[in-house]
């Protein structure tokens, strides 16, 4: 009970956060007089080390968009890879997870504490924290959506060119979206390796996720689509640095004892 509690007050947070943001479809152009705190304190600040980085380059915004998104996920690096492994660690516990709901299948309240009381235990007896993904991920949300608005409401970058393309319009090529739907998937499909027909939802998503980051970025800014490529592309290699969890090791050997014992 008190993960589902933990788990919808970050996501209220999370919804709290969003809403505070500017609309996609007409957003208000940010400047240093631009007011609230989410503006002042987060927004401007991350356009302005964009433009800076633009200006020192020879006013190349396309390139001061692929250094900051550098930068940013630099900077929240640590939390990222402690949430990475987080989640190869859950996706590895899949199957031992499945087989207590199978073992306690019944919905009646005796039978679902038990069930809650086996899967703590599977989670220490691993050393998993189910909630440690949630929270590097809620700080690390609205610096991410702050740079994404701040990129959307940073006036000079939709007046500018980079490569073949136009900041401020679709790409008439439809190249960045494509390469924007093929990371996606590669990104998702490097952190589900090893776990394979073990969640079906999961296994969706792989699927879902590309089609929409394809669709969206062939309607949005080709800023926003250079955003996403290259976020993406930083994404793939850390999580393909990123060594898997003890639990991996553990549940495998777990799984030889029984299938000696047997």
């Amino acid at each position: 009970m008190k993960k589902r509690i933990l788990l919808v007050a970050a996501l209220l947070a999370l919804v709290v956060i969003t809403a505070g943001c500017s609309s996609i479809t007409d957003p208000v152009p940010i400047t240093a007089e631009s007011t609230g705190f989410w503006s002042q304190y987060i927004v401007y600040p991350l356009s302005w080390l964009i433009t800076t980085t633009a200006e020192l380059f020879g006013n190349s915004y396309g390139l001061g968009i692929v250094i900051v998104t550098i930068l940013i996920r630099l900077a929240i690096l640590p939390l990222m890879i402690k949430q990475t492994k987080s989640s190869k660690a859950m996706q590895l516990l899949q199957p031992e997870m499945q087989k207590l709901r199978e073992k306690y299948s019944s919905k009646d309240a005796q039978t679902q504490q038990k069930l809650q009381q086996e899967m703590m235990q599977l989670f220490q007896k691993h050393g998993v924290n189910p909630l440690a993904g949630c929270f590097p991920l809620l700080i690390q949300m609205p610096i991410l959506i702050g740079f994404y608005q701040a990129i959307i409401r940073t006036e000079e970058i939709a007046t500018h060119t980079f490569l073949w393309f136009d900041l401020g319009a679709p790409d008439p090529f439809y190249i960045l979206p494509v390469i924007a739907g093929i990371t996606t998937f590669l990104q998702q499909k490097l952190m589900m390796a090893g776990t394979e027909g073990v969640n079906p939802q999961m296994q969706m998503m792989l699927y879902i996720m590309p089609v929409m980051i394809l669709v969206f970025a062939i309607n949005f800014p080709a800023a926003l689509s250079l955003y996403w490529v290259v976020g993406n592309i930083f994404m793939i290699v850390q999580t393909y640095f990123i060594k898997p969890p003890a639990v991996g090791t553990a549940t495998a050997n777990d799984g030889k004892v029984r299938g000696a014992k047997k």
